[in-house]
C-alpha cells in the first residue's frame, strides 16, 4: 500500500463534492490541499465547506497548492482548456469522464496534451470491486482468451471501458450497430431517491452492437436512469474460450472431463455477530482473493471504493510510486466508441469508428 497524495481540484459541482467526500474518509491516502472555482462569490463557500485555500483559477492553484495531481471536475465543453493550462505548467492531471465534448475536442485536447503523458482520466467503473474480481479471474487465464462482453448496468463511455478491459484494451476500428426501444417503465428511484412516482412512463433502451475485431465483440444495453432504477437488474458477462462470467458465477473448463462451477464471494463485514464494522472485506474465487479492500475501515460503497482507488493510484502515479492507471488515450477511445454508438442509435445507420492519433 502506498503512501497518502495530496491533490487539488476544479470545480464544485456534484461530481467533485463526491470525491472530496471520499477523500475525506480515506484521509490517509488522499489528502485534498486546495481548489479552484469560477465564480468569486463561491470561494467563501467551498473553503468553509472543505476546509482547504480556494483559488480562482486552475493555475493559482497548482502554483501556490503544489499538488501531486489536479483533479478537473468541470463541464467537459471547458474540460480541455482547463487540462491543458495545467499540463502547460507541468501539472499531473486526473480529469474527468469523458475529457471533452466530442471527436474534435478529444483531437484537439491530445494535440495539446497526449505526447506529455501527464494526464490520467477518472474511469472508476473497472475498479468496482465486482468488475475487478472479475476481470482478475481473466486476466489469469482461467477462462482461456475472453471474446465477447456483454454490459447492461451503466451507460456510454463507462460501459464501453468496461468492455475494452475485459478485451485487452483494443485501440482499432471499431464497428457499431443500434438501435432505441421505447416501452413503459416505473423509474421509482432518481439520483435524489425515491420519487413516489409509481406511474409507467415511456423509457428508452439502446442496444449495441460492437465489433473491435479479431474475433472480440460487445453487446451494450442501457435503459435511460438505469443507474437508479432498480426495477433493472444489472447484468455483465464474459465470454471466453474457455467458459465465461455471468455476473458474479463462474464456469470453466478446468481439465479433462472437468466443468466447474464457482461462484465470486464478496466477504461483507459488519452481518449478525460480525464487530469489525459494516464494510466490504475482499471477494474471493476457489479459495483465493481476487479483489482486497485497500481503504478497510472507510466504510465506502462500491462506486467510492473506485473513486477512491483511481485517486490513489493517481497520486502514486504523479509521485513515480506506481504506472499510469488510465492514461488519456484510454478515455479518448472510451469516449470515441460511445459517441458512434449515439450515432448509429440515432441514425439507424452502422458505424465505423477510425484509428486515432491515440492509438498510436
Amino acid at each position: 500500500m502506498s503512501a497518502g497524495g495530496t491533490f487539488g481540484i476544479v470545480g464544485s459541482g456534484y461530481r467533485a463534492q463526491l470525491l472530496v467526500s471520499v477523500a475525506q474518509r480515506a484521509a490517509e491516502r488522499l489528502t485534498l490541499v486546495g481548489a479552484a472555482v469560477h465564480r468569486p462569490e463561491s470561494v467563501e463557500d467551498v473553503g468553509r465547506r472543505w476546509g482547504v485555500p480556494v483559488y480562482l483559477s486552475p493555475e493559482e492553484l497548482f502554483r501556490k497548492a503544489r499538488p501531486d495531481f489536479v483533479l478537473t471536475c468541470v463541464p467537459r465543453t471547458v474540460n480541455p482548456a482547463v487540462v491543458t493550462s495545467l499540463v502547460d505548467l507541468g501539472a499531473h492531471v486526473l480529469t474527468e469522464t469523458p475529457p471533452a465534448l466530442d471527436l474534435v475536442g478529444m483531437r484537439s485536447l491530445w494535440d495539446a496534451v497526449g505526447a506529455r503523458k501527464l494526464v490520467q482520466v477518472a474511469e472508476q467503473y473497472h475498479l468496482y470491486p465486482g468488475h475487478f474480481a472479475r476481470h482478475e479471474v481473466v486476466r489469469r487465464g482461467l477462462l482461456g482468451r475472453p471474446t465477447s462482453v456483454q454490459v447492461s448496468s451503466t451507460h456510454g463511455y463507462h460501459a464501453v471501458s468496461l468492455m475494452r478491459r475485459f478485451l485487452d484494451g483494443a485501440f482499432g476500428p471499431v464497428a457499431v450497430s443500434a438501435s432505441v426501444y421505447k416501452a413503459p417503465l416505473v423509474d421509482p428511484l432518481t439520483r435524489k431517491g425515491w420519487s413516489d412516482d409509481d406511474t409507467e412512463k415511456e423509457a428508452h433502451t439502446t442496444l449495441a452492437s460492437l465489433d473491435f475485431g479479431e474475433s472480440a465483440s460487445g453487446f451494450y444495453d442501457f435503459t435511460d436512469n438505469q443507474w437508479h432504477n432498480q426495477l433493472r437488474h444489472r447484468r455483465i458477462v464474459v465470454r471466453a474460450s474457455r467458459g465465461e462470467v455471468t455476473d458474479d458465477s463462474v464456469v470453466r473448463l478446468a481439465g479433462p472431463h472437468t466443468v466447474l462451477r464457482s461462484p465470486l464471494v464478496r466477504s461483507q463485514l459488519g452481518y449478525d455477530l460480525n464487530m469489525d464494522g459494516f464494510d466490504t472485506e475482499h471477494i474471493s474465487f476457489e479459495g483465493e482473493v481476487v479483489w482486497r479492500n485497500e481503504f478497510l475501515g472507510a466504510r465506502l460503497m462500491d462506486d467510492e471504493l473506485a473513486d477512491a482507488a483511481i485517486m490513489a493510484a493517481t497520486a502514486a502515479w504523479a509521485r513515480d510510486e506506481g504506472p499510469a492507471p488510465y492514461p488519456l488515450a484510454e478515455g479518448c477511445q472510451d469516449h470515441l466508441v460511445s459517441l458512434a454508438i449515439d450515432e448509429a442509435a440515432s441514425t439507424g445507420k452502422r458505424v465505423v469508428t477510425g484509428l486515432e492519433a491515440w492509438a498510436k
